[in-house]
């Protein structure tokens, strides 16, 4: 060792052991209780222990991310809060009342709450339903309808009630295609962009996701399942793409010829469609500038149910998605009913106080309604979900804080809600149902066999406002 190094050492460990007792002391402060959940307590000790033996308390184990959008978001509103006045936060007794539940049911129902204009409901969706096109309804969500749980489903008992048939939106690719029932996906050589992926905002439409070809031969191809009902077999196929540059796109259904496509250069949304009744549809492209949007396999008339999931999403990126691309779509693939369904991401075990997040939904409904000012628009509660107390598993406290505030931004967006846990059951009902093997060991996430109970409720909610 030289004498430069012999002289660094000495500074370099008084360096990283103050930087490590500063660390030790400030995961010593309340920081939940001082924001209000907002900044979460942690323990030096106990990272540095689950880092060496693997183990942590359930709590952490269970608890899902939170949305790195929506912490900016809530970081930036504190800082804003403590320039103003840091003395609101420790002297606020939100804390201190629980919110009353505002729970509304028709016997054992739970039924839609209709905050809308007029309370005009399901209107549209009934408009659509009547008419001889197909009806579309969009379930926009998180990790809890991920692999179309619950949406499959749904799904399938509104094509029963009102006909329809095929699975509707798919991506281009899917890593996990295996978890997914309701269709057979496969292909290769896709470059996924999304909203958390730094996407380009003038391609981000209601999926935030979209898909170019990363050299060579992309291919995408989906068949028909019979585990559910009318997903054997659709009559429409389409795809639709952005070419900023002429280019062609190969399509076939039913293991025939490929039948090539020249796609002129055009900044506007285009489609390739095959109006045929198929139990099968491929794709093949290469050009890595044409930007592919999505695949829908729907019929003609009755409904058509679309399930975009995106893990790790709290929604308040929907906010970004463009509304000109959205009306572009819409020429395609427009909606009469949009179910927005988040809340995982954005939760902490502590954290009380959620009007950071209700603000951020409120817009996040007016901007939808504002890319789809024909859609009905929903505003699902969260589910219930579990927390460790006094070595037993029970509703995480904050659940209720949390439907609150999501119930709150239906009022102020002038939007349609459903309170989920309460048709789960109400308090404790995620214990019941992952006893059951209705919900996994996370106390989060739906199994696919409780995304089919909880299906049913939604449907006969959904039915029972048609129906006025």
């Amino acid at each position: 060792m030289n004498k430069d190094n012999k002289n660094r050492s000495p500074k370099t460990f008084y360096i990283v052991g103050g930087a490590v007792l500063i660390l030790a002391t400030l995961s010593l402060l309340p920081w939940s209780e001082w924001t209000n959940g907002k900044i979460s307590d942690f323990s030096l000790l106990q990272d540095i222990k689950t880092s060496v033996d693997g183990t942590s308390d359930t709590n952490n184990a269970q608890a899902a991310d939170i949305d790195p959008a929506l912490l900016e978001a809530m970081s930036d509103t504190v800082a804003m809060a403590t320039v103003e006045t840091s003395a609101k936060v420790a002297v606020s007794d939100i804390d201190s009342v629980v919110p009353a539940p505002v729970v509304i049911k028709e016997g054992d129902m739970v039924i839609i709450e209709d905050y809308t204009v007029g309370q005009c409901g399901l209107s549209r969706l009934k408009a659509a339903i009547k008419s001889p096109r197909l009806a579309r309804i969009a379930v926009i969500g998180d990790s809890y309808i991920e692999g179309d749980i619950m949406t499959q489903n749904l799904r399938e008992n509104m094509q029963k009630a009102y006909g329809g048939c095929g699975v509707g939106y798919m991506n281009m690719y899917s890593e996990f295609p295996g978890f997914r029932r309701s269709v057979k996906q496969s292909g290769s050589g896709w470059t996924e962009h999304s909203a958390s992926k730094k996407g380009k905002k003038q391609y981000l439409g209601l999926s935030e996701h979209y898909f170019t070809p990363n050299g060579g031969n992309a291919t995408a191809a989906y068949k028909g399942v019979k585990a559910l009902s009318n997903l054997d077999k659709w009559q429409k196929s389409q795809v639709l793409f952005i070419a900023p540059r002429s280019t062609k796109i190969c399509v076939r259904t039913g293991g025939k010829d490929w039948v090539e496509h020249q796609i002129s250069a055009s900044d506007s949304v285009q489609s390739i469609m095959l109006d045929e009744l198929t139990d099968n549809f491929e794709i093949k492209a290469n050009d890595s500038s044409t930007i592919f949007l999505g695949t829908w396999l729907d019929g003609t008339q009755g409904i058509g149910v679309d399930c975009m999931s995106s893990r790790g999403y709290s929604g308040i990126t929907l906010t970004s998605i463009n509304p000109e691309l959205c009306r572009d779509m819409a020429r395609f693939v427009d909606y009469d009913f949009i179910i927005l369904e988040f809340g995982i991401n954005a939760m902490s075990a502590k954290q009380k106080d959620y009007s950071v997040y209700a603000s951020r939904l409120e817009k996040v409904v007016k901007h939808v309604r504002n890319c789809y000012p024909h859609a009905d628009i929903l505003l699902m509660g969260i589910g219930d979900r579990g927390e460790k107390r006094n070595g037993e598993i029970h509703s995480m406290e904050s659940v209720s804080y949390m439907i609150e505030a999501q119930r709150g931004a239906a009022r102020k967006a002038r939007c349609l809600f459903w309170d989920t846990r309460e048709a789960m059951g109400g308090e404790d009902a995620i214990v019941n149902w992952s006893r059951n093997g209705l919900a996994n060991k996370d106390y989060i996430h739906l199994t696919h066999k409780g995304g089919a109970k909880l299906a049913e409720p939604l449907f006969n909610a959904i039915q029972k406002l048609l129906a006025k």
